[in-house]
């Protein structure tokens, strides 16, 4: 019996005693996975942070690779619109063009001198914009330095261009288009025109003056001898003499315009209304055609520093052309334009106009088309006005001629006279 009871008493134990062992051993393996759980949750939430750390930066960096992006964008559109700026702001004009020959971009320069509306030209090929001999220097797509040709605008006025034309190249030299580079030449040559006309005049001014001389002493004794003819001569015969006396009369008046011509031109400086001195020069020269209209448009005109008996001289000759240029009748117009500097007065006319073969020789002296013309009258015109220091120059065609005369305002003309130390 008492072994019986151990027996059951160390079964008890050893039941209680496995069953502790089993219940430390299931938890030690329940922590051992739990600090394992946390072990591989804390792996994973150090990855999962150093990623999210890093998406963080990365962000950051995208950022500031934005702001940089951004701040070469602006830097990249400023120097876009400062080259824009360079290159509308130049005063000559600059067309380009692809590897086609069609016209990708003009300047304003190039729209104002060559008479264009950049927005209509571009995108089209240079054959649908340009007349001769553009078109036919394009056409020959050889790089030329410099060159210099007459061109007729779209409004049909004429001009002088210096022009380049060069390849277009890109940032690796490779050829991408065509760059086209040109200036108005149109008022320099008018000014070059007019420096070797007063030269030439004036030099066959100082050659005449001793002709006419010479002449002028024989030309007396003739009219001396022709008074004394008439007195003796038989009357059947005075129509003769008296044919003689005329003709004697008008060499004397060209030989005084000869010499009005070659005078040395000294003006005589005041304060003149140029609208005023038209007005009595034209009141006096059509007075007599009512078929002639003239439009008259100097209102507000300034005043000119000049001789006003020289200017009044050279306005009735340029009156007079104007109306035996209308010997059907016609109109007259008077007009003006000024700026900082000068004041341009223009006289035009629809007579028949002037053909263009002799344009360049009507202020030559002794020039004419007309059968009782002595050719100084344009001659004079051109001494007067560029001993105003002005200038004159002329547009015809078969609707009318229109002389457009150029003076320096009052204050400029002061000033270059103290300049020059003239009086």
């Amino acid at each position: 019996m008492n072994e019986a009871i151990f027996l059951i008493t160390a079964l008890l134990l050893l039941i209680v005693s496995f069953a502790f062992f089993l219940v430390r051993t299931i938890s030690k393996l329940r922590k051992d996975r739990e600090k394992a759980r946390k072990k591989e949750e804390s792996q994973v939430g150090f990855i999962v942070g150093t990623f999210q750390e890093l998406v963080g930066k990365l962000k950051e960096k995208e950022k500031e690779l934005d702001a940089l992006r951004r701040k070469a964008e602006d830097r990249a559109d400023v120097i876009e619109n400062y080259n824009e700026y360079i290159l509308q702001s130049v005063p000559s004009g600059v067309i380009s063009f692809d590897s086609d020959f069609a016209i990708t971009k003009v300047n304003l320069a190039a729209e104002r001198i060559l008479n264009l509306v950049s927005s209509d030209v571009i995108g089209k090929d240079y054959h649908d914009v340009f007349g001769e001999p553009l078109k036919g220097i394009l056409d020959g797509k050889v790089t030329i330095e410099r060159g210099e040709i007459q061109y007729t605008t779209p409004s049909g006025k004429d001009i002088y261009l210096g022009l380049a034309l060069t390849p277009l190249v890109d940032a690796t030299g490779k050829t991408i288009g065509q760059l086209m580079v040109f200036s108005d030449l149109t008022e320099l040559k008018a000014l070059q025109s007019q420096a070797e006309l007063r030269d030439r005049l004036s030099s066959l001014g100082e050659m005449a003056a001793g002709m006419a001389h010479e002449l002028r002493n024989p030309m007396a004794v003739i009219a001396g001898y022709t008074k004394l003819l008439a007195k003796k001569t038989d009357p059947s015969l005075l129509h003769v003499v008296d044919s003689v006396s005329k003709e004697v009369a008008v060499m004397d008046r060209i030989i005084t315009d000869f010499l009005s011509f070659a005078r040395p031109a000294e003006p005589n400086i005041s304060r003149v209304d140029p609208g005023q001195v038209i007005r009595r020069c034209l009141a006096h020269l059509i007075a007599e055609r009512n078929d002639i209209r003239a439009r008259y448009a100097l209102q507000g005109i300034p005043s000119l520093e000049g001789d006003e008996i020289l200017l009044r001289q050279a306005f009735t000759n340029l009156i007079q052309n104007a109306v035996e240029a209308m010997p059907q009748g016609g109109e007259l117009g008077f007009s003006f334009t000024k700026d900082a500097h000068a004041v341009e007065v223009s006289i035009s006319d629809t007579g028949h106009g002037i053909p263009e073969k002799i344009r360049d020789k009507i202020f030559l002296p002794f020039y004419t088309t007309k059968d009782k013309g002595t050719g100084l009258g344009l001659a004079l015109v051109h001494k007067i006005i560029t001993s105003h220091r002005g200038s004159i120059s002329v547009e015809s065609n078969e609707n009318g001629t229109t002389f457009r005369l150029r003076f320096p305002l009052a204050t400029a003309a002061m000033r270059s006279r103290r300049a020059t130390g003239d009086p």
